[in-house]
């Protein structure tokens, strides 16, 4: 007998995995690149194999979801977790921490590969939208848990290795909550035939939402990878604006089927492109106090982001089953590994130039700050034309 329950808050271990791997990781980047003498495009390329791992995993899990079934992706994820931790903690160098962050985001991408379309297998209607977003709810909220810990362990004098050996805890709970369990099956035949998959993929809606998904994914990840070093000039202490985001981010997901119900997904992803695009304007105007009303902005807009661009896949696209799912959020994945030494090199530039202007220390780091994330507002900017675009597209075809 299939334990809906139990699958789920395995799901929901699993993705806090992921989120302290992300959070943590944001947490410690200073002292890694002080201890190990690393520049912020080194930083970044470390960053982009975490986002690198994750498409890698998600589109070989959804290739085979429906042949080798979600309990082997996961004890995979469970291996590639436990393997990457300890070579993190273990390895000292520069290249051992580009191979354990890609494991790291190999086990995080399994995760996605099978735990989306199982929830999408194991409940109907509303009642998926509701569950995707309550299992999303826990990235987010998973972050708020990582920044809170890394700030305090930053604080109290621990080094980046023991806030690493955090991670391990989650991965042990959700590894027990499978272990032994049944998984649920494909809805319709459509679902599990690749060939049906790969039909649905090919219309031109779901290329059309895969440009989308590039660009809600960096809109989101963008800002917070590098809100430590970003913001740590701003006035505001840039653990506690992560943990605003991502709380107000978890909050507004445990709500997000009542309120994709009313608005359905287009009317919420066109909403979250315009708050996005306030969120990260104020990100790159603002100094002090306003940097949290900026995080406000930020949080409300990103939230609904990718538990809503899987949803639709699965509401609206429902023929490219467990491999559209997981080729939409590896696009989004691998966009922003893409782009995350891209940004790098933008901090690194901004500095040049500010720099040349004669500015230094704090206000020299703000400046360079600010002007990246003047750089990034181009990204949900964007997306306020494409989701218009999509809202008509899909009213439409309704009527």
């Amino acid at each position: 007998m299939i334990n809906k329950s139990r699958l789920f808050y395995g799901s929901c271990f699993a993705l806090i995995t992921t989120a302290l791997s992300f959070s943590i990781r944001a947490g410690i980047l200073p002292q890694l690149g002080e201890e190990l003498g690393l520049s912020a495009e080194q930083l970044g390329y470390i960053n982009s194999m975490w986002f690198l791992g994750f498409p890698i995993s998600m589109v070989i899990g959804g290739l085979i979801y429906h042949t080798v079934g979600g309990k082997r992706i996961m004890q995979f994820a469970f291996l590639a977790h436990a393997v990457g931790i300890l070579m993190t903690i273990y390895s000292g160098s520069y290249v051992g921490l580009l191979i354990s962050t890609l494991l790291i985001g190999i086990g995080n991408g399994c995760t996605e590969a099978a735990c989306n379309p199982m929830i999408a297998d194991a409940f109907e209607g509303n009642t998926m939208s509701k569950m995707l977003n309550r299992f999303h709810m826990w990235f987010p909220g998973g972050i708020v848990i990582g920044s809170l810990v890394s700030k305090f362990m930053t604080d109290a004098g621990f080094g980046w290795e023991a806030q690493i050996w955090v991670i391990i805890l989650p991965t042990l709970v959700y590894a027990y909550l499978f272990y032994g369990q049944d998984w649920p099956v494909a809805k319709t035949k459509e679902e599990a035939s690749l060939s049906m998959n790969l039909k649905a993929m090919f219309s031109p809606l779901f290329i059309f939402m895969m440009v989308c998904m590039a660009l809600t994914a960096i809109s989101e990840f963008g800002p917070q990878q590098w809100s430590s070093l970003i913001l740590a000039k701003s006035g505001a202490q840039p653990m506690l604006i992560l943990a605003l985001v991502t709380g107000l981010m978890a909050v507004c997901r445990y709500f997000g089927g009542e309120v994709v119900h009313k608005f359905d997904q287009t009317g919420v992803l066109l909403g979250s492109a315009v708050l996005a695009t306030i969120g990260v304007f104020l990100f790159s105007t603002q100094t002090g106090a306003m940097a949290y009303v900026a995080a406000i902005f930020f949080a409300f807009g990103v939230a609904y982001f990718w538990p809503n661009m899987i949803g639709f896949i699965a509401d609206k696209i429902p023929a490219s089953g467990a491999l559209g799912m997981s080729i939409i959020g590896a696009v989004g994945m691998f966009s922003t590994s893409i782009f995350q030494p891209i940004i790098g090199r933008w901090i690194d530039s901004d500095k040049a130039a500010a720099a040349a202007t004669g500015l230094t220390g704090d206000e020299l780091e703000l400046v360079a700050g600010q002007a990246t994330l003047g750089t990034m507002v181009l990204f949900p900017g964007i997306l306020i034309v494409l989701f218009t675009i999509l809202f008509f597209w899909v009213k439409k075809g309704k009527s």
